[in-house]
């Protein structure tokens, strides 16, 4: 079978879920050779092993963490050259869509960006987009070159399928340009204990109806009995009620979790572009006639601050 690369994200050695579901995806169209960069790059190779990865290539050098983006676009390209792979698989998120873009223009080859899924098809590999705020879905494939194709967090289940995971060495040559915007100073990101909004299984979002920051309380307490990300609208954003790193929607994150609970949205074209691809949808809105209630598939009417408190107290009494 063909190789598929798959761009490996990773904290110090630890895989991030959507890489997972990268190798589940490549293992539909070919074999997965898994890129691992940075620190700690090695010490991913028994993880991506796990879910499929027949080779993992590796490369640490101190440009991964000094500049942004083209050392490591210098490092897929090297890739490239090296297996000739069937496509290149990146998680969908702003750097990864960044690497991808400028890879893609370097081997002169097309980009598909924000695919949900992968085929195989008669002409090369199929890409499946939802499209114009999810309200159509497309197929897409790259007429010209190694397709690129960024894919969505959350669009496949993690399915584990031991492989070889064989490490290499990968052999990079920075260019002129990989120095070109260097980090300046880093600031670690208060951690809240929940999971990663983009990545996360659930989410539990608030927007106008919530009135204030400190109803935002209410939103949190739903989210960690069900172990879920706290999202916000653009107006609960807008009006300072909630950090702006929590928006879901056109200007915001797109999300598509397991089971997305909107409470106090409205269901504006904005916020539904960041979120029309959940699995399942529950609204709690008292107006009736909120846009949102078009979208859902379980609704209730009704006022947040009656029925946020006692979902929550269900779930934690259903959970013992």
């Amino acid at each position: 079978m063909a190789e598929v690369l798959v761009y490996v994200d990773h904290v110090d050695g630890a895989v991030r879920k959507p890489t997972l579901e990268l190798l589940t995806l490549a293992r539909r169209v070919g074999e997965p050779v898994a890129v691992a960069l940075g620190a700690g790059a090695a010490d991913t190779a028994a993880r991506l092993a796990e879910h499929g990865a027949v080779k993992v290539l590796t490369h640490d050098a101190s440009e991964y963490a000094d500049y942004l983006v083209v050392p490591k676009v210098d490092a897929l390209q090297a890739a490239v050259a090296q297996v000739s792979p069937a496509a290149v698989l990146v998680p969908s998120s702003a750097e990864g869509k960044e690497i991808a873009a400028r890879l893609a223009l370097r081997i002169g080859s097309g980009i598909i960006t924000d695919a949900v899924d992968l085929e195989a098809g008669d002409d090369g590999l199929v890409a499946t987009q939802s499209v114009f705020a999810a309200s159509f879905t497309t197929k897409s494939r790259v007429a010209k070159g190694t397709p690129v194709i960024t894919v969505k967090p959350n669009s496949a289940a993690v399915e584990a399928a031991p492989a070889a995971g064989t490490v290499e060495a990968l052999a990079v040559t920075f260019s002129g340009q990989a120095t070109g915007t260097k980090v300046t100073g880093r600031t670690a990101r208060e951690s809240t204990g929940r999971p990663e909004l983009t990545e996360a299984a659930i989410v539990v979002s608030g927007g106008r109806g919530v009135n204030g920051a400190e109803n935002f309380a209410i939103i949190e307490a739903l989210a960690d009995s069900l172990g879920a990300a706290v999202g916000a609208s653009r107006a609960a954003v807008d009006a300072g009620w909630y950090p702006h790193t929590n928006q879901v929607g056109q200007t915001g994150k797109s999300v598509s979790p397991q089971l997305y609970i909107a409470n106090g949205i409205s269901g504006a074209i904005q916020h539904r572009a960041g979120m029309q691809t959940s699995k399942t949808i529950v609204a709690v809105n008292k107006d009736a006639e909120a846009p949102i209630f078009e979208l859902v598939d379980f609704g209730v009417v009704g006022d947040l601050f009656d029925v946020v408190p006692q979902l929550t107290e269900e779930v934690k009494a259903r959970k013992g």
